[in-house]
């Protein structure tokens, strides 16, 4: 289907959500690019291993589509990359790594994960708010109450199984060089979970990357500054 406004093609756009986070992370997306592209936003809820979850993403979407993932939808985004490269037309990844966790990350994954299973889940996402968020954003309760309202719907079940997989995850370092569609990399300028000097190293592995940085903006960007990430992806979609 053709955009009206601009007359290009509409793209399939799978986007991919990062840990405790559900569709809602990109709704400001899915409107602004609303009719330049059919979004399907994948579930990453029911597996535990990345290998499993971008199966099940790629059993769902279209045969060729644009891909987009955040954390650890970015994770599982360079993941598809290892299983169908011929399949995505273009790849972003948004607040995310190819670094393996680094053992300090993985034991506060299994404490965190051990605090669901003992009754604290609801402890969780208020002491991962300072970490997810830019300092100006903090005191902005539609934004830090749907953090928190989508770890509730996530659940502590599906939080064990996710934080089991990215402790899992490989080192992607290697294979970045392989990646031959458009790719943006892109993050929020205080990103203190995933910091912008691992997005310049991912950026200068993969062949021709446009490098972007949202100021004003910590982890979740498509929450902080919903029109900037847009603005990125519209033009990342038109490249």
């Amino acid at each position: 289907m053709a955009d009206p406004q601009t007359g290009r093609m509409s793209a399939a756009l799978v986007l991919l959500p990062g840990l405790l986070n559900d569709h809602r992370l990109w709704s400001g997306q899915v409107g602004a690019l609303a009719g330049r592209a059919e979004v399907m936003v994948g579930d990453l809820t029911q597996d535990d291993s990345l290998g499993a979850m971008a199966q099940r993403v790629l059993a769902a979407a279209p045969a060729r589509f644009a891909l987009a993932g955040l954390s650890m939808g970015g994770y599982v985004a360079m993941e598809i990359m290892r299983q169908a490269p011929e399949r995505v037309e273009r790849l972003a990844l948004l607040d995310t790594t190819a670094w393996p966790d680094l053992p300090e990350q993985t034991q506060r994954r299994k404490d965190a994960v051990e605090l669901a299973r003992s009754g604290g889940f609801d402890k969780i996402m208020p002491t991962m708010l300072p970490l997810l968020f830019h300092p100006d954003h903090l005191a902005e309760a539609a934004i830090t109450g749907l953090a928190k309202d989508m770890a509730r719907m996530v659940g502590a079940e599906a939080f064990a199984r996710q934080q089991a997989a990215i402790m899992a995850r490989p080192d992607s370092r290697g294979s970045l060089s392989a990646i031959a569609c458009p790719t943006l990399v892109l993050c929020g300028a205080e990103d203190g979970l995933t910091p912008p000097d691992r997005h310049d190293e991912m950026a200068a592995l993969i062949a021709g990357a446009k490098r972007v940085t949202i100021p004003l903006c910590g982890h979740l960007s498509p929450l902080e500054q919903p029109d900037a990430v847009s603005d990125a992806l519209r033009a990342w979609l038109d490249s």
